[in-house]
């Protein structure tokens, strides 16, 4: 019997624990008002992301690319209790939303929203990261690494969403447009760092987890 991958992903779905109350009205306003709902990380990638983040108990967690804030709750819940995550987006008209979603969620005291350009704010952060989730500019993931590494103490985690861009890293290369060709080199490069371990997990656009060493 041959199953497809979108019988894999209703079976998945169903087999996972529930979303919360909050978190299913989060994704509900998402699809109600955003034009790209889909970028949220959903029910379940959501329950890796606090999974993850509630076995390492982090002090200090930076997310890049907060969209809804639909993941940043989930990674907050994980929270050590004197933790903080620091969570920046390049579009100030997602502000407000972000803002009410993170007081819905009860978590906007445990969070640091700064609005603005990743590369220009990452270098100015005087903090040690734990857990990082990068989910920004594709085209700029290898930026957003080498930028972040420094800041991830030894044996601190760094996930990183759609490393497999809904099957396009297996293009030919001249077909491959900025954002692929971004995921694509950003793979590469993550497999051949001396400062890391990397393994793709397989889950809705593919994460890759990777350990500072």
């Amino acid at each position: 019997m041959n199953i497809n991958n979108s019988l894999i992903e209703e079976y998945i779905d169903k087999m996972s624990s529930d979303e919360s109350e909050i978190l299913a009205s989060i994704a509900r306003e998402t699809y109600l008002h955003e034009i790209h709902p889909r970028m949220i990380s959903g029910k379940v990638q959501g329950h890796f992301l606090n999974m993850i983040s509630s076995m390492i108990k982090p002090d200090r967690i930076l997310e890049v690319g907060t969209f809804t804030a639909y993941a940043t709750v989930c990674l907050a819940l994980g929270l050590s209790d004197k933790g903080k995550i620091i969570t920046i987006e390049i579009k100030p008209e997602l502000e407000d939303t972000i803002i009410s979603h993170l007081e819905k969620a009860g978590i906007k005291d445990k969070t640091k929203l700064i609005i603005g350009n990743a590369l220009e704010i990452i270098p100015k952060l005087n903090e040690t990261f734990d857990l990082v989730f990068i989910d920004g500019d594709k085209g700029q993931y290898i930026d957003y690494f080498k930028a972040i590494l420094p800041l991830v103490r030894p044996g601190g985690i760094i996930l990183v969403d759609n490393v497999l861009w809904n099957g396009k890293i297996i293009d030919q290369p001249d077909t491959f447009d900025r954002e692929t060709r971004g995921i694509t080199d950003f793979n590469k490069y993550i497999q051949s760092c001396p400062e890391t371990d990397v393994v793709i997990i397989p889950l809705r656009d593919g994460v890759s987890m990777i350990r500072k060493k």
